[in-house]
């Protein structure tokens, strides 16, 4: 398995088209971080069309390019704002930047795709909540989950009751800091948001999601800067504990510390406890074992696992092309793409500093 630094991670799976060709064409702008691939192609094999590209660094736009020669360069956002047959708008903007482009967007009646965090602060979710309301498009987030083969086949299995009732999730999500790679943004707190805020939403969104939950509230957070002085404002190390309005639990842990000699960008894991059993899933590789990851089950039935890499598929992405197209709801709620972002600046916001490099 090829290493990664968890910047160019972009999922590639089966087609799957719900809708005709140049039925849902939508445009990619603000390629800061490399999720806009997996944005991209997510959508792409659903059945999208994409049409437009825009970013100011010329590189970007050429390599982007080069990835899917069907998209024209655009000289501005604005020509992107302006062609009424763009249906949705996906990017990747610094963080700190991502909720000023979602306004632009949606003030033109266009739906808005976003990487993850959505928002640095409350203030710009406050405005987007609003936003919504008024203008009645959507602001959509490329949450993790949603692009994960093991969660999207766990998801199905707790609806259809194979552990009974989810009472506790624990999320453990490393990734390789890679730092020459970065660019300077990813280490300045005010433009990254934090890193319970950055990559703490996925943990925060995944809880909230196999819980069945429609609030939580966080109990306990916290973060560090433990091995990296030259780099004042990253956090390397964050955790958090959380309570769902139905009384589950949450404790997650997001890290800069995956080694050099694992092979992939993090050894992502959750363990899901139900109350007729539980899961475990190795989301991106099986240390020393697989380098596919896979989900392990214990229930009343016995004991399982079950290697899901390349047969499952990524239904988000056609759901959200359909959500747009019929003004529905099936994809993710708008209510719970924004209580994920709410609770993960609200877990940075308390969180205790534990300690600073020095």
């Amino acid at each position: 398995m090829q290493k990664s630094d968890g910047m160019n991670y972009a999922p590639q799976g089966k087609p799957k088209p719900v809708c005709k060709d140049n039925e849902f064409i939508f445009a990619a702008v603000a390629l800061d971080h490399e999720h806009i691939y997996g944005m991209c192609n997510g959508l792409i094999e659903a059945g999208a069309t994409i049409k437009y590209v825009f970013d100011p660094d010329s590189e970007k736009m050429n390599k982007f390019c080069r990835s899917y020669p069907e998209v024209m360069p655009a000289k501005n956002i604005e020509q992107i704002l302006d062609d009424s047959s763009i249906k949705l708008v996906a990017g990747a903007a610094v963080p700190s930047l991502r909720s000023e482009i979602g306004m632009k967007v949606m003030d033109v009646g266009k739906d808005y795709f976003t990487d993850k965090a959505p928002f640095t602060t409350l203030e710009q979710l406050a405005l987007a909540r609003e936003k919504v309301k008024a203008t009645g498009m959507k602001y959509a987030v490329y949450y993790g989950r949603t692009h994960t083969e093991s969660a999207v086949f766990v998801g199905k299995l707790i609806k259809d009751g194979a552990i009974g009732r989810v009472i506790q999730v624990v999320g453990l999500g490393p990734h390789r800091l890679n730092a020459a790679s970065r660019p300077k943004w990813f280490f300045e707190k005010e433009k990254y948001g934090g890193i319970l805020c950055d990559i703490g939403s996925h943990q925060i969104e995944q809880f909230l999601y196999f819980a069945d939950l429609k609030d939580a509230q966080v109990v306990r957070s916290q973060v560090a800067n433990y091995a990296h002085p030259q780099y004042p404002e990253l956090e390397d190390f964050g955790d958090a504990m959380l309570v769902g309005d139905n009384g589950a639990t949450n404790y997650f842990r997001v890290d800069w510390f995956t080694p050099d000699g694992l092979s992939t960008w993090g050894d992502g894991r959750m363990f899901i406890l139900g109350t007729k059993g539980y899961f475990e899933l190795r989301k991106y590789v099986d240390i020393a074992r697989d380098s596919q990851g896979g989900v392990y089950m214990v229930n009343d039935e016995g004991e399982m696992y079950f290697m899901v890499e390349g047969r499952i598929g990524y239904p988000y992405f056609g759901e959200l092309i359909l959500d747009c197209l019929n003004r529905t709801e099936n994809a993710m709620t708008q209510d719970h793409t924004f209580k994920a972002a709410e609770l993960c600046l609200k877990a940075q916001l308390q969180a205790v500093i534990l300690t600073k490099a020095e």
